[in-house]
């Protein structure tokens, strides 16, 4: 047996998989990532009525993996792959960063498992995945000449880069509010929040008094913001989710100039699949192309939403496999 995992800053998934091609699920759980104190425990309770033997285990966490260790971003785990090996008594076990791990599930998805926002040129090149969700994750695929290699970064905690006038002065209220802003701090499902924050108190949208209260007392304000946005409920939620899908692109853009991104740029994470109608309206894709110069070149390249989200506990499980021998 293979165990799996996707490890994320709200959720975590784990699995239970025939070590051999093709993948076979025999067991899946997904739960809170915060009714847990670690992986561990978590994986305790997940194997508690198993019987079968784990030969290999492959996690894809949201955060930078050092030397097979990783202090999570977004929850208080330390995640040691060498603690796991001697817990589960077991000889294979890799620890990845999620979108890593997207990357290399991306292979085992169907066509039909991808929403196109540019069609772009069908060639063999490098590649790149972005995908916001509790945080923002990036990673890039080398082509190497037969297959595209997934490697891990961390680009969704580069500096913010403004493109107008409005986004100098979202960068100066969210400066007052954390210091560096990153791009995290804008696409994420806070960020979302942040977007309507500044929006209504900086004047530039009406406050309404009741939906203000709502999200201060809602675990995840954004939920909110994006179901009222996208069901036209309310003009102020709709203008948020219009911006983050601008500023969704232009990120997307800058990553796929940065790993040369030919063979094509996928969106991933949790976000993207909630607001596709918003994603498909033109914002997106207006500001990743618009890159200057380059702005042909930019519509050269295919950029497809990702719409199963368990891609990256395939990943992780692909993962295990390529390195089975």
């Amino acid at each position: 047996m293979l165990l799996s995992g996707d490890i994320g800053g709200t959720n975590t998934r784990l699995a239970l998989y025939e070590y051999k091609k093709p993948l076979t699920l025999i067991k899946e759980n997904r739960f809170l990532s915060s009714s847990y104190s670690t992986l561990l425990s978590a994986i305790h309770d997940f194997l508690k009525d198993e019987k079968t033997q784990i030969e290999a285990a492959s996690f894809g966490v949201a955060g930078p993996v050092k030397d097979g260790k990783c202090q999570t971003t977004n929850i208080p785990w330390f995640i040691d792959i060498f603690e796991i090996k001697k817990d589960l008594k077991i000889e294979k076990a890799y620890l990845l960063n999620d979108l890593e791990a997207n990357a290399y599930g991306i292979e085992c998805l169907k066509e039909k498992e991808f929403l196109i926002l540019n069609e772009g040129e069908d060639v063999k090149a490098n590649a790149c995945i972005v995908a916001a969700g509790t945080g923002l994750g990036e990673a890039g695929m080398y082509f190497d000449g037969k297959r595209l290699k997934p490697f891990a970064c961390e680009g969704g905690h580069t500096d913010f880069a403004p493109q107008n006038d409005l986004e100098i002065e979202l960068l100066k209220f969210l400066q007052k509010k954390h210091g560096h802003v990153s791009y995290e701090r804008v696409l994420t499902g806070s960020g979302i929040y942040n977007l309507y924050e500044f929006l209504v108190e900086n004047g530039h949208e009406p406050k309404d008094e009741q939906l203000d209260e709502e999200l201060k007392n809602h675990v995840e304000p954004q939920v909110i913001i994006t179901k009222k946005g996208m069901n036209k409920e309310n003009k102020t939620c709709e203008r948020v989710l219009d911006w983050f899908s601008s500023i969704y692109g232009a990120e997307a853009g800058n990553a796929a100039l940065k790993f040369f991104a030919l063979g094509g740029v996928y969106i991933g994470g949790g976000i993207a699949p909630r607001i596709l109608d918003k994603l498909e309206t033109g914002n997106f894709m207006k500001a990743f192309a618009d890159k200057g110069r380059f702005s042909s070149l930019m519509m050269s390249m295919p950029v497809k939403v990702i719409l199963n989200d368990r891609a990256a506990l395939l990943g992780a499980s692909n993962f295990a496999l390529l390195n089975k021998d």
